[in-house]
C-alpha cells in the first residue's frame, strides 16, 4: 500500500524504488541505524491566518496546526535560526529561554530517530548540515528566494544547493528530490508561492500585482509616476486601499491552496520513515497597522506563522 493510500484513502502510482547506493559523497560514516529521513518545507512570508483561511487538507494529514512564532521576520536570518536547530517557536511563559532552547531541540531526537542526538553534538558548527554530514547524512537544499542563494554564507554542509529557476513552483524541487536506500536525506525546501506577488505558476505574469519594492514597509504604490520628489499624502493614501489589502491576503490564500494540492507529489515521493514540518520563515502584512510585506516591522502578523509535522510510516 503506497503512501497516498494510507494518507488520502485512495490509490497513487508508485513511487520508483530509491537506489541501493548513493553517489560518492565526501567521506563521512555509515549512518546510525533507523535514521529517519527528514524534509522541511517553508512556505516562504506565509502567515498564519493565511494557512486558516486556507484551511489546506493535505498538509494538514501530518498533524495538527500549532500557531507558532518566528526568530527574525526576513528570509536569510529565519533560516540561519533554522538549520542552527531553532524551528519556529510556541512563545511558553513563564520558561527560561535557555531551557526552552534545550527542550526544544531534543524533539530532533524524535524527528531523526536519533537517541543519542544532543545539543552538545553539534559543538562548535552550531549547524545542523554539518552535523548531518558528519554521522552519514545526504543533506540537500532548494530555495526559491535568491537572498538564500548558493554563493551566500547560509550554503555550508549541504551535498546539493540549488537556487529553482523559478520562485513560485516548488514542483521543481520536489522533482529534484532523492531518497536512498544506504543513507537518510535531509531536505529544506523555500518555495515563493506564498511570498509577493503571491503568484502560482498557472497565473500569467501579467496577471500578478505590481508593486515597486518587494520586502518591507511600502507607503505607496504609484511611485514610478512620481515627477516630483514628494508624493501628496492622499496618493501615499491610496497603497492601503482595504479592497486592495484584501485582495493580495486572498491572494496568499490562494497560494497555499496550490502548494497544499502539490503536496501530495511530496507525500508520494517521500519513503516511509520520513518525518516532514511545514511551516513559514515569517509573516506578512497586508495593511494592518500601516504596513505592507516583512522585514523590519515590528507586528504580530509578521511572527505569527503555522506549523504542522508528522511521520509517514
Amino acid at each position: 500500500m503506497g503512501i497516498r493510500d494510507r494518507l488520502f484513502g485512495r490509490a497513487a502510482e508508485a513511487a520508483p524504488p530509491a537506489p541501493t547506493t548513493s553517489p560518492i559523497l565526501r567521506p563521512r560514516p555509515a549512518p546510525p541505524p533507523g535514521a529517519s529521513n527528514y524534509v522541511i518545507l517553508i512556505l516562504d512570508s506565509c502567515r498564519f491566518d493565511s494557512w486558516v483561511r486556507a484551511k489546506p487538507k493535505v498538509m494538514s494529514k501530518l498533524g495538527p496546526l500549532e500557531k507558532r512564532y518566528t526568530y527574525a521576520t526576513w528570509t536569510a536570518p529565519s533560516h540561519y535560526n533554522l538549520l542552527i536547530g531553532l524551528l519556529p517557536h510556541s512563545s511558553p511563559p513563564q520558561v527560561y529561554a535557555s531551557e526552552y532552547y534545550k527542550d526544544d531541540f531534543l524533539k530532533f531526537k524524535d524527528r531523526f530517530r536519533l537517541p543519542d542526538m544532543t545539543f552538545g553534538s553539534m559543538v562548535p558548527n552550531l549547524w545542523l548540515p554539518k552535523y548531518l554530514q558528519s554521522i552519514g547524512y545526504r543533506t540537500n537544499m532548494f530555495v526559491s528566494m535568491p537572498v538564500l542563494n548558493p554563493e551566500t554564507p547560509i550554503n555550508v554542509g549541504f551535498d546539493t544547493f540549488e537556487l529553482l529557476d523559478h520562485h513560485n513552483d516548488v514542483t521543481q524541487a520536489f522533482r529534484k528530490m532523492r531518497f536512498y536506500a544506504d543513507r537518510p536525506s535531509f531536505f529544506v525546501i523555500n518555495t515563493g508561492e506564498t511570498h509577493y506577488p503571491y503568484a502560482t505558476p498557472d497565473e500569467p505574469e501579467n496577471h500578478w500585482p505590481r508593486i515597486s519594492g518587494v520586502n518591507g514597509v511600502f507607503k505607496h504604490l504609484d511611485d514610478h509616476l512620481r515627477k516630483g520628489g514628494i508624493v501628496p499624502a492622499s496618493a501615499a493614501d491610496k497603497f492601503f486601499d482595504d479592497d486592495k489589502m484584501k485582495q493580495l491576503h486572498r491572494r496568499q490564500v490562494n497560494a497555499v491552496e496550490w502548494v497544499d494540492r502539490q503536496v501530495e507529489m511530496l507525500f508520494d515521493l517521500c519513503p516511509d520513515n520520513t518525518y516532514i514540518t511545514i511551516t513559514a520563515d515569517h509573516g506578512e502584512l497586508f495593511g494592518e497597522s500601516g504596513y505592507f510585506g516583512h522585514g523590519p516591522i515590528n507586528h504580530e502578523k509578521c511572527i505569527e506563522v503555522p506549523f504542522v509535522e508528522g511521520r509517514l510510516r
